[in-house]
């Protein structure tokens, strides 16, 4: 049992540091690239994630007594749904009013046709020279 416990706790050491590794954003990681950071913590498995857990990255206390999870929701945007910014609902006004005028514009091309293909069957030409009655 003791044998084991000299190969499975470095191995959850490494684990444990290469998860922590993966989930820091690059801006916390100190002295060397993440990638870098990485590279240590897989290629030198004992020495690797202590260096890391001990120097790589920023660890700070959340301020006020804050838990991490509330200062990374102070971290998010000021709009968290689409349905809260102003600019994203008015460029959907922008859309709905050019859908509408295109609309429009493909309803009147329908009733011309429409009204052409009635004076086509009723007998008269397209050389009539009363002009398609407005709706």
């Amino acid at each position: 049992m003791l044998r084991a416990l000299i190969y499975l706790l470095p191995l959850a050491l490494t684990i444990f540091a290469f998860i922590d590794c993966l989930n820091t954003p690059e801006d916390e990681a100190k002295h060397l690239p993440k990638i870098a950071w990485v590279f240590i913590i897989l290629l030198f498995w004992i020495v690797g994630p202590i260096v890391w857990l001990a120097a790589g990255k920023m660890r700070h206390a959340p301020e006020g007594g804050r838990t991490p999870s509330e200062w990374h929701r102070r971290q998010r945007t000021t709009w968290v749904a689409p349905d809260d910014n102003p600019d994203f609902l008015k460029s959907l006004k922008d859309e709905n009013k050019k859908d509408e005028s295109l609309l429009k514009d493909w309803e009147a091309d329908l009733r011309r046709r429409e009204e052409e293909i009635k004076r086509r069957e009723s007998g008269t030409g397209p050389e009539d020279p009363t002009p398609p009655a407005a709706s």
